[in-house]
């Protein structure tokens, strides 16, 4: 190899290994720019829901005035792991629309509700045991058929819940009515087919009713979108509202690409609170919104443990679908002075739980979906 020759392969060699790679040169073809510094932003992460850019520049202003925020401890761990802060100015690029934003929902029943044999009241049972009472299909069925005498299979009742859950979920959305100013929102998983799936909450931090439930397979940046949009949807459009989450950064993406398409005067706050300790000060003022969204989970984990898992979307959906009915109508909470989160004129007058049951679902069937 002549001298020539090496040379030739040693600048390649360089070229090839060299820290900045060519994707985060500043070109003519630059599609963003930072707005503190108007540098370019170079291109950092490609998902599939979602592209990020990020600033690269050392001088930014947004940059020096986030490291300046650190203390001591936290600047030393900045220095060993730099992914644990989110200093540099960064843009998403959604892959998706609003109009691509569809709330889960129940599919439509196999039967229906008015052309069932048994009553009202025996439907208003199964409910009654089956999500209020949280018992399987199984032990449900066994209960009516050995105590009230009511012949009724497992199959039976699940049918009657997806049916029931058919009708609930648009009285859910349409009853749900205002909105707190502050909101926590968390996710929790269940197994559907033997698969983690997802089912995202937000709850009002006052009253205590939740504003929005979304099944979805991942935890990624349109699911946490989804809910957080239906969880706003009543919101008065002067109302300022104030979000508290972990640290999953699909909650920070989906307030970005809501803030977005929202008037700039209002926009979304958010607040994390990250661990199970308070290491910093936004953790410490947050941690009791944080604390009700993880005490909802275990509310709902009870419901959804005895069933050992789910067979089909549907009815992991159907399930969920009417432990909302049953915890934001039926539900007393003691913060509340024994009273539920949503209170309903028409259960006033009626003093069994099967009997409100009833009810809603009749009042339900007066909306179709």
């Amino acid at each position: 190899m002549t001298v020539k020759e090496k040379a030739n392969f040693a600048a390649k060699f360089v070229a090839f290994f060299f820290q900045l790679q060519r994707r985060h040169r500043p070109n003519k073809q630059t599609k963003y720019f930072c707005p503190y510094c108007h540098n370019a932003l170079y291109r950092w992460k490609i998902q599939p829901l979602v592209t990020i850019y990020k600033c690269g520049s050392d001088q930014c202003p947004a940059f020096l005035k986030a490291q300046d925020k650190l203390n001591r401890s936290e600047k030393y761990l900045q220095k060993n792991k730099l992914s644990q802060f989110k200093l540099r100015y960064q843009y998403r690029e959604y892959h998706f629309q609003p109009s691509d934003i569809q709330h889960s929902s129940p599919d439509q029943p196999k039967i229906d509700l008015n052309r069932i044999y048994n009553s009202s009241d025996i439907l208003g049972l199964v409910l009654a045991f089956h999500i209020s009472c949280a018992i399987t299909a199984r032990k449900t069925a066994f209960v009516l058929r050995n105590i009230f005498k009511v012949p009724i299979s497992y199959q039976t009742v699940l049918n009657y819940a997806e049916a029931a859950a058919f009708h609930c979920h648009l009285f859910n959305l349409q009853q749900k009515g205002p909105i707190d100013d502050f909101n926590a929102g968390d996710e929790t998983y269940i197994k559907i087919i033997g698969k983690h799936n997802f089912v995202f909450f937000f709850i009002s931090t006052q009253n205590h009713k939740i504003t929005a439930y979304h099944l979805a397979d991942s935890r990624e940046v349109l699911p946490a979108t989804i809910a957080l949009n239906e969880a706003i949807r009543t919101a008065d459009p002067s109302q300022q509202l104030t979000i508290i989450t972990d640290g999953n950064p699909s909650y920070g993406a989906a307030i970005h690409f809501i803030n977005a398409n929202r008037s700039p005067l209002l926009p979304l706050s958010h607040h994390k609170v990250i661990g199970l300790q308070n290491l910093d000060q936004e953790s410490t003022d947050f941690r009791l919104y944080k604390q009700i969204i993880e005490r909802l989970n275990r509310t709902y984990k009870a419901h959804v443990r005895p069933a050992n898992g789910f067979n089909a979307r549907n009815g992991a959906l159907a399930l969920t679908t009417l432990f909302v009915t049953h915890y934001n109508f039926l539900r007393p909470h003691m913060s509340l002075k024994c009273q539920v989160p949503i209170s309903l004129p028409e259960l006033n007058s009626i003093s069994t739980l099967q009997g409100k049951w009833a009810k809603i679902l009749s009042l339900a069937s007066q909306n179709p979906a």
